[in-house]
């Protein structure tokens, strides 16, 4: 039996919102494994959702190049938002998306080229201006899209110049209708993803240990309502369809008109553009996603400092 600390109680309390006795429980039944507990709670209704991540506190910039086409966006990070708005960071930020969009989005061809106006790789130069910056910073991910025919469609949401921003959205839309109104669908769907974070773009596209996690959650909490494992099967199903419809983009409510989904809004457009449409794909840079910050205690900090 796997000794349960105060730690891992706090870390399942930080990531569900649980009390701290059900999660000691949680914990204490699934013999310390983490993630079973956050399971074990969602199916007691103890916990609303799975969150892996604690607080995102990562700084720096998204960047996003290109049009038409073809697209990249890249992340570069700080340590602090003060850095952001730092016009020689930005300036960086921007040539590391030009040069991510010759590679096509390509992380390892990114960080091997060349940075514009020197002799050196991009890692390298990130590397060198940590010390005329004054802060730690790394380039942490790129990515791109090319279409032929079609666009990449690109939106940035809390943009604080063109192209630079916390949340960045590329959408490639495959088709030979007119490009200016399959832009600005593209946008559209763009500023959608921004807001719902999909994890896929349809069905097919959900890893299926995700689904079967879903549905074992669900299965659990249906038979704590004591009911037929027939009827038990049907609100397992009627979960599920509910779970692609929050999570798979083409299913989700369309935000810019709730009453078709994406998948319906996308097939009315295209009369209007005169081609068939297909998503081709999309992605969508947080600043910081997944990334946790060391908390500290600034008080004591201040304190110490005064001490010493």
């Amino acid at each position: 039996m796997a000794t349960i600390n105060a730690t891992m109680v706090k870390t399942l309390r930080e990531q569900t919102g649980a009390g701290m006795m059900d999660c000691k429980a949680a914990l204490t039944e699934t013999g310390g494994d983490m993630e079973a507990a956050v399971d074990w709670l969602r199916a007691k209704g103890l916990a609303k959702a799975a969150k892996k991540a604690g607080r995102v506190a990562a700084e720096g910039l998204v960047a996003i190049a290109g049009g038409g086409g073809k697209a990249a966006m890249v992340e570069v990070n700080a340590e602090t938002d003060f850095v952001a708005r730092n016009d020689t960071f930005q300036t960086m930020v921007r040539n590391i998306a030009d040069v991510a969009l010759s590679v096509d989005g390509d992380f390892d061809a990114l960080s091997a080229a060349t940075f514009p106006g020197t002799a050196k790789t991009v890692v390298e130069h990130v590397q060198e201006m940590i010390g005329q910056i004054g802060e730690n910073m790394s380039l942490r991910r790129s990515a791109g899209f090319a279409v032929n025919p079609g666009v990449v469609s690109t939106y940035m949401h809390g943009a604080i110049s063109p192209g630079l921003g916390r949340i960045g959205v590329l959408v490639a839309l495959e088709s030979a209708g007119d490009p200016a109104r399959l832009d600005s669908l593209g946008r559209q769907i763009a500023m959608h993803v921004a807001a719902t974070n999909p994890i896929a773009v349809d069905i097919d596209g959900v890893d299926p240990a995700v689904v079967e996690r879903e549905r074992a959650v669900y299965r659990e909490q249906a038979r704590e309502s004591g009911k037929p494992d027939n009827i038990i099967e049907k609100m397992v199903e009627g979960r599920v369809r509910k779970f692609y419809e929050e999570a798979v983009l083409v299913k989700q409510a369309f935000v810019h008109d709730p009453e078709k989904s994406v998948e319906q809004a996308v097939k009315a457009a295209e009369a209007e553009i005169g081609a068939p449409i297909k998503i081709a794909g999309f992605i969508r840079f947080a600043l910081g996603e997944g990334i946790e910050k060391e908390e500290t205690d600034f008080a004591a900090e201040v304190a110490a400092a005064v001490a010493g």
